[in-house]
């Protein structure tokens, strides 16, 4: 639980030194164009150090000036979007927000609520405008810090998210050796007229319910052997998609539509499947969305969710991402899939994975942060998958309508495999 949090101080954070004239306008690609409009939100913990130069002032000065220096590598992140076709990069800057937290750190993250997490946040995740970063910095009474970033889906996606994160905290703790972003994603992906494709279909804000279960890696290592019966070594991401979904499907039996194909989506990153491959330090939207039908068994009620999984991942290749530069051709596949959601004709079901991606990295000069979290999200039947802290687990953010998830959380055999909040056992501040 959040205890009461109160804004003392609201300022805009520039870059520290101007963007050249000839960097001025960043235009955005195709899978930016295409992208959501909302802000992906993390917040990162640190607990009360123990060395007192790290008190309040310190940490201000230190995270405003790294943070201006930041924006620097990162220009078009200060500037603002127009037209949802290109960012004028003109220093505006960043929202930085202070709050004080009245509260413990550790009563916050023990068995974290995901609609809490919302009041450290500066802004709703859906009130994007033109505005591309904001900045929020909470400090609790016991001496521990929360740091909420907010980055909007329409120039970045989460591997971007967490390189402008991670070399803002190097950055902070004067590591020397930064990688600088690489811009150009619309030379790879052109932008085209999407006149008719609403970004926005999906995008719910009421009657959402988001909960966190934990998974142990023995937990998880069965039910990869239980799903090794239909595929050869599933991985870990495969085994807990298929779980997931397949309980999602046992509890709303009675409400499923037989008209409707219920598909599964996940998110890929495209940087590897590139030719040539893009560094991982290639910014903006370099990923897309996937989507499988699961088969049916008839005779005895199951699913094959894996394979069809497996064979849609698959297919995004060096060709794939060679197509999709065209843009047009995936733009009319999109938005056949919008109209067929929209009439109830398919239901989504959303997979995507943060794990192994460099999420506990990000010490800013007084540690790594003891657990990173974030809120309800703003669609339902989405679910993300992120390491935990202490790299022994899964843990899964799961977010349904409120009807869904009351059956949901209750199911026997999605309980049998959960395990206590490995965030009570690991608070040893």
């Amino acid at each position: 639980m959040v205890p009461e949090v109160e804004v003392i101080s609201r300022e805009t954070v520039k870059p520290s030194s101007p963007t050249p004239d000839h960097f001025r306008r960043y235009q955005l690609s195709f899978l930016d164009q295409i992208s959501p409009p909302f802000y992906m939100a993390m917040v990162f913990f640190y607990p009360p150090n123990a060395d007192s130069r790290f008190n309040h002032t310190y940490i201000t000065n230190k995270l405003k000036q790294s943070l201006s220096e930041n924006l620097s590598r990162f220009y078009p992140l200060a500037g603002r979007v127009k037209d949802e076709f290109y960012i004028d990069c003109n220093d505006e800057g960043v929202p930085y927000i202070e709050a004080l937290v009245k509260g413990q750190l550790s009563e916050t993250i023990r068995d974290p609520v995901p609609k809490e997490i919302h009041k450290l946040y500066p802004y709703q995740l859906d009130d994007v405008k033109d505005l591309i970063v904001a900045v929020q910095v909470n400090f609790f009474d016991c001496g521990g810090v929360a740091i909420t970033v907010l980055i909007s889906h329409k120039v970045a996606d989460g591997f971007s998210y967490l390189q402008f994160v991670n070399s803002w905290a190097a950055n902070a703790r004067g590591d020397g050796d930064i990688v600088r972003p690489q811009f150009g994603s619309a030379a790879l992906f052109p932008p085209i007229n999407v006149a008719g494709f609403k970004t926005r279909t999906g995008m719910v804000k009421e009657n959402i319910e988001t909960r966190r279960f934990v998974f142990s890696n023995s937990s998880i290592a069965a039910l990869r052997a239980k799903f090794s019966d239909s595929v050869s070594h599933p991985t870990r991401v495969e085994a807990l998609s298929a779980f997931l979904w397949t309980r999602y499907m046992a509890v709303i039996k009675d409400d499923v539509n037989p008209n409707s194909i219920y598909t599964v989506l996940h998110t890929v990153n495209l940087r590897s499947r590139a030719e040539p491959p893009l560094p991982d330090h290639f910014f903006g939207n370099i990923s897309r969305i996937v989507m499988s039908v699961p088969s049916r068994n008839i005779e005895n009620e199951s699913y094959d969710v894996v394979n069809p999984m497996r064979d849609a991942i698959k297919k995004v290749d060096s060709e794939y991402v060679t197509k999709l530069r065209e843009g047009k051709e995936h733009l009319d596949f999109l938005k056949d899939i919008g109209h067929r959601f929209l009439r109830g004709e398919a239901a989504p079901f959303s997979f995507t994975s943060l794990c192994r991606f460099p999420l506990y990295e990000a010490d800013f000069g007084w540690g790594k942060p003891v657990w990173i979290g974030s809120g309800r999200r703003t669609y339902r039947n989405l679910v993300t998958f992120v390491d935990t802290s202490s790299g022994d687990g899964i843990e899964a953010w799961v977010n349904l309508k409120e009807a869904d998830m009351a059956k949901f959380e209750k199911d026997k055999e999605l309980l049998s495999l959960v395990s206590p909040s490995p965030n009570a056992e690991n608070l040893q501040f």
